[in-house]
């Protein structure tokens, strides 16, 4: 029996039929309420936006399994990016929490963090890519059901102009890596408590990118990830006396470099 899609006029009426259909996985429209974004990420899945200075973002650990591996970039001028070297660099300390920053290549501050309740994340080990999956998992490729957290990065970095020269190292969020005395890296994969949620606020307009994989280092067998909410507030820029600003002399230099790009 030919199936209802095979012609244009059965796929269009199957196609309007799923209107008001709701997943878990799918963007919340229209925001309202000063939401700008909402939106849960699927095991395996991607998603990325453009967002305005000063918008909070939250992500939400569902059930306790997510990792989410972040890429930033200047929504105006991509070539700017995120500095994960710079961020550990300027900071002394390589380790994000409450408080920290997330600085670009050229010395401005991109994001920060403005609470934390995971204290698990890792800005050492980069991505996961097809070839690392096909070895744990029997399958790595973008349309598999093991993809990498690089390939989806490629395909989120494709609907802004962008390629495979600019998957730059990310940041791996709620999956915490830490540096033993002897140089090994060291991974606390969970999982954990459900509903561990970091705000982020961004300190320059961004383009987000979000990847939801496996950890580099996680041992265990099966696929294994969660889903994560995000939902995005808009918010008014960084008052000149935000303690977050100027908890540090490096940090508030950092902000000075953002201010002075947008004062042109």
């Amino acid at each position: 029996m030919m199936k209802t899609t095979a012609d244009p006029y059965g796929a269009q009426a199957h196609a309007r039929a799923m209107a008001g259909t709701i997943v878990e996985t799918m963007p919340i429209l229209p925001p309202s309420d000063g939401l700008v974004w909402e939106e849960t990420v699927a095991a395996g899945g991607y998603t990325s936006r453009r967002i305005s200075r000063g918008t909070r973002i939250t992500l939400d650990d569902i059930y306790g399994d997510a990792c989410v591996s972040l890429l930033l970039f200047n929504a105006e001028c991509p070539v700017e990016r995120l500095n994960v070297a710079d961020t550990v660099k300027v900071q002394w300390n390589a380790y994000l929490g409450a408080g920290k920053l997330l600085l670009s290549d050229m010395g401005r501050v991109m994001m920060s963090l403005l609470s934390d309740e995971a204290g698990t994340h890792d800005c050492f080990c980069g991505a996961s890519n097809a070839a690392l999956h096909e070895r744990k998992y029997g399958l790595g490729g973008n349309y598999g059901p093991y993809p990498s957290a690089r390939d989806r990065f490629l395909i989120a970095l494709a609907k802004y102009g962008l390629g495979r020269k600019d998957v730059h190292p990310c940041i791996n969020l709620f999956k915490g890596v830490a540096i033993a005395d002897d140089g090994a890296a060291i991974l606390n994969a969970g999982p954990f408590a459900p509903g561990r949620t970091v705000m982020l606020r961004a300190e320059m307009d961004l383009i987000i990118v979000l990847a939801n994989t496996p950890h580099v280092l996680d041992k265990r067998a099966d696929y294994s990830v969660t889903p994560v909410k995000v939902t995005a507030m808009a918010g008014p820029v960084t008052a000149q006396d935000d303690p977050i600003r100027t908890a540090t002399p490096e940090g508030e230099r950092a902000y000075l470099n953002t201010e002075d790009y947008y004062r042109r």
